[in-house]
């Protein structure tokens, strides 16, 4: 895999069912490499750390791969990496193959694959429809977020390597799948929930969804 773009964000302003919100989502390339903390990117914006950043979400990747698929679906918007609030967009990045769990050499990085991105309605405000939640969960093109193992920087035409596989783990696409139908797959979920490696808020979800008790 390899890395196509880096992509950093301002803080910003929008409009939502009448209130003023802030969002990081709007993101863009930039010439120059990131540096990746254990909690976050150096000089991203990041605004709802309920949801982003933190030690379990803090860098967001998103296929290069995917990006024809949402241009035939929105061919009227400005394309440019960093669409998807992604601080790094890579070639090759496969959902149905990188496993929760799995290590990778990412420039001078070292990261795993905690969780698969969970749409929210600033994804829906980015692309400038409403519905682009909804489509994003059908198609199940999510992106994963990274644990950050060993801090390091990543720049354009870096590679992503691994170096550690857990074939035993639910893949990002398992997972995001399992997010939307819990309630129909306890047993599914009681597995996935004993993956070390994934997101703690991520777990929390599946149990509330499911509505299993442990």
């Amino acid at each position: 895999m390899e890395v196509i773009s880096t992509n950093l964000g301002e803080k910003q302003a929008i409009k939502w069912q009448g209130k003023e919100v802030f969002t990081g989502i709007y993101k863009y390339p930039v010439n120059e490499p990131l540096a990746l903390g254990l909690n976050d990117v150096e000089k991203d914006q990041v605004i709802d750390r309920k949801y982003h950043g933190g030690i379990d979400k803090a860098c967001y990747l998103y296929s290069a791969d995917h990006y024809d698929f949402w241009k035939s679906k929105y061919p009227d918007l400005n394309w440019q990496w960093g669409m998807f609030g992604e601080n790094l967009t890579i070639k090759g990045l496969n959902e149905l193959k990188i496993k929760i769990g799995d290590v990778y050499k990412l420039g001078t990085a070292l990261v795993i694959i905690t969780q698969p991105r969970q749409p929210c309605f600033k994804l829906g405000i980015r692309l400038k429809d409403a519905k682009a939640v909804k489509l994003f969960v059908n198609e199940k093109k999510p992106g994963a977020y990274i644990r950050i193992l060993q801090s390091g920087t990543v720049n354009k035409n870096d590679t992503m390597i691994l170096v550690e596989s857990k074939p035993e783990n639910y893949s990002l696409t398992e997972i995001f799948s399992l997010i939307y139908s819990a309630k129909e797959n306890h047993d599914q979920v009681k597995r996935a929930i004993k993956m070390p490696e994934l997101a703690e808020s991520c777990r929390d979800d599946l149990i509330k969804y499911s509505g299993i008790s442990i």
